[in-house]
């Protein structure tokens, strides 16, 4: 397991690096619509009490519910994103290099293959052996 302490194998990771993008602008937007600056943390008092179990009908519980999911949420995000964080120093050789950056920045293999001159298939080839290098 990466630092992340996350349970990772060769698909869990090709599909955190295809998502990279994505959750990354995700977590900026959940961060900002609840306010967050860096991390979420209770102290005190609320890390003490019991969380809520049941349904409810009251608004305000409910959209409590409902942002809690939301952090819970982007927290596995920021999981995801630093365990692919942790293993991009283990990337080696010029070409995975860069398609490792442009995949991180959300470009499509397509668009890769093309402005490097490969085939997507080649392309491909290079994100296995990406995803080789970060597992070892």
């Amino acid at each position: 397991m990466g630092k992340g302490q996350l349970a990772v194998n060769k698909f869990s990771l090709d599909a955190m690096i295809t998502d990279y993008h994505w959750m990354l602008n995700a977590v900026k937007e959940i961060r900002a619509e609840l306010g967050i600056g860096a991390k979420t943390a209770q102290y005190g008092i609320e890390a003490t009490l019991p969380k809520g179990q049941g349904n409810t009908s009251d608004p305000v519980e409910l959209e409590v519910a409902r942002r809690a999911k939301k952090i819970k949420r982007l927290k596995e995000y920021e999981m995801q994103l630093m365990e692919v964080q942790y293993r991009i120093e283990k990337v080696k050789g010029v070409r995975e290099i860069q398609v490792l950056d442009w995949m991180l920045d959300g470009k499509s293999m397509r668009w890769i293959g093309k402005v490097m001159g490969l085939s997507h298939t080649h392309v491909q080839n290079i994100k296995v052996s990406i995803v080789e290098q970060m597992m070892g």
